[in-house]
């Protein structure tokens, strides 16, 4: 069932299993094996490249997985003779959420603001424990978009006008993947993938889009930010002049809001840099969210639909609608009133037990030099947003699938992001769409969402903070690679068990998985030797608009004066 290869750079190969973790130990270096799983009925023999950590996990639990695996297919197979297609998915993806602050009706009482509809996901569904996430927007859109840790592809921070780049055109999507098994394909929100047109959703495999390149920062980039110093020195048209001003090109001027296009054709700039239409972009995409499953459901195709909302603006809202008062619960009640809505058109339409709806927060809150009044705070687990502390990247998720995910599950296994992408490649039956040629950090979770709790394929996660590895969690127990002094083993442990907010690293009392951790990093970082890093895309901003401003088309222009050199995919 299982045919094994063994690299051998040394003279000799030691098999070594400490702290319950196999080893290959291979002359001077440490290197997982490459356990390869027989190929299933109908996929092609190449393997997906998982981290190594992975290989690891399957040389132990293979043959009990593969085992797991016959009967999901069995299960997925009568869905699909039951249904006469593959399941429809859905991802709702919102912004600056602790842990707790959705889903739990106790927690809403002590936050000062109702979410009944992501509750009654958890009461219907899964409420997930450990999904972990990247530490801001743009590296989590970008990871669940790819299935890959965005240090991979350069997505490390969120990008801001103008950025001249973007998402690389070579990744592969999740939007492409399930293209290739015949899913329409839709994606109607925050994107913050860049301003380069390679980066454009409906040039990552959607059929349709209508997103945003930049995040909710820009509900404050008009005049009335301006005149409120909410934003200073933006619009100078607006301001004293400055004599002392040189650089008149050194401010943003012609950037976009939001574009929407299709797949294979020009994009188009969908509103103005308003905030009036601002306010008008996610009731928009809500509107196309519920238009695209409907219109699927009645062409009786499967679909992917990734609804992305700007949830708020960060200006102030005369009107309050939670005890609250705060903009993230008064932001957040819009976003989950869709979630009901959403729920309730897919059972209205027939089509709820064919459709697997997950709905989750990017990163944790903003917590730090938030917008007054954002209401965003640490709740069990310290840190926030941009943070690698679990307040950072543990959120509050959700699953959602009548019929087939068993109600009121509270589920402890680890789960990523990036797991996203490769469980839903597997319900569509896409797999073997799935590039072979770079590393897939997302895992199969299927078994997770069908059989539930401990039936989870993960127990580690490697935390970046921009393009520095910031922490490794294995299990309970997590190394903070940026604590202490070089040449010493110091206080970097945590047991998330006993110390969920990590405020008292110890040494002595975890010093037995000190050379195991560092063993897990080496391999990380040497399988990155075979498959390296890669920078994200550069070029001009805004290409590709049908309808492009003048001043747009100016800033198109403009990557040769501020010396960007064109690179990226395809």
């Amino acid at each position: 069932m299982f045919r094994s290869r063994v690299r051998i750079w040394g003279g000799y190969a030691l098999l070594a299993f400490c702290t319950g973790i196999g080893l290959v130990m291979l002359g001077t270096k440490t290197v997982a094996e490459d356990v390869v799983p027989a190929p299933a009925a109908g996929e092609p023999s190449s393997r997906i490249r998982h981290d190594a950590e992975y290989d690891l996990l399957l040389a132990q639990h293979g043959q009990k997985w593969a085992a797991e695996d016959k009967q999901i297919d069995a299960r997925l197979k009568a869905l699909r003779d039951k249904f006469g297609r593959p399941p429809n998915i859905v991802h709702v993806l919102w912004d600056d959420m602790a842990f707790g602050d959705a889903g739990i009706p106790a927690l809403n009482k002590v936050r000062g603001f109702d979410t009944p509809n992501c509750n009654r996901m958890a009461k219907e569904g899964i409420l997930f424990a450990r999904m972990y996430t990247e530490p801001s927007c743009t590296p989590t859109r970008a990871a669940a978009l790819t299935g890959r840790h965005p240090v991979r592809n350069g997505m490390l921070v969120p990008g801001f006008p103008v950025e001249y780049a973007g998402l690389r055109g070579d990744e592969v999507t999740i939007a492409e993947v399930l293209s290739s098994a015949d899913y329409a394909t839709g994606f109607f929100g925050k994107g913050h993938q860049g301003d380069v047109e390679e980066s454009y959703m409906h040039n990552q495999g959607f059929d349709e889009a209508l997103f945003t390149p930049y995040n909710q920062v820009l509900s404050l980039w008009n005049p009335i930010g301006e005149g409120a110093n909410a934003v200073l020195g933006l619009l100078p048209e607006r301001l004293a002049k400055d004599p002392y001003q040189l650089d008149g090109h050194f401010l943003p001027r012609g950037w976009v809001m939001a574009i929407e296009g299709r797949k294979g054709e020009p994009g188009r700039e969908w509103g103005t840099t308003s905030h009036e239409d601002y306010l008008k972009f996610d009731p928009e995409c809500e509107k196309r969210t519920i238009a695209f499953i409907r219109a699927n459901a009645k062409a009786e195709k499967p679909f992917y639909v990734a609804y992305w909302p700007n949830m708020t603006s960060f200006l102030p809202s005369p009107k309050k609608v939670t005890v609250s008062r705060g903009v993230l619960g008064d932001g957040f009640t819009s976003v989950d009133a869709f979630i009901g809505k959403l729920m309730d058109e897919l059972t209205s339409l027939g089509i709820a037990e064919n459709t697997l709806v997950i709905a989750m927060a990017d990163n944790g809150p903003m917590v730090h030099d938030p917008p007054p009044g954002l209401g965003m705070v640490e709740t069990i687990f310290r840190g926030g947003k941009g943070d690698h502390t679990e307040g950072g990247i543990r959120v509050p998720a959700f699953a959602w699938w009548p019929g087939t995910i068993r109600p009121g599950q509270v589920i402890g296994d680890m789960i990523h992001v990036t797991d996203l992408y490769t469980t839903f490649a597997r319900l569509g039956g896409a797999t073997r769409y799935i590039p072979t040629d770079r590393i897939i950090d997302g895992l199969d979770q299927t078994a997770l969402l069908l059989n539930g709790d401990t039936h989870g394929r993960r127990d580690y996660v490697f935390v970046y903070a921009g393009g520095a590895l910031a922490a490794t969690i294995k299990g309970h127990m997590k190394r903070d690679w940026t604590l202490g002094i070089p040449g010493m083993v110091t206080t970097s442990f945590y047991n998330l068990y006993l110390d969920t907010r990590e405020k008292y690293p110890v040494m002595v009392p975890m010093l037995h998985v000190n050379s195991a951790f560092i063993r897990m990093r080496e391999r990380h970082e040497r399988l990155k030797e075979k498959y390296p890093d890669k920078p994200q895309a550069r070029g001009a901003v805004f290409t590709g608009l049908s309808n492009a401003r003048a001043e747009t088309k100016a800033l198109s222009r403009s990557h040769v004066r501020e010396g960007v050199k064109s690179t990226g995919g395809k």
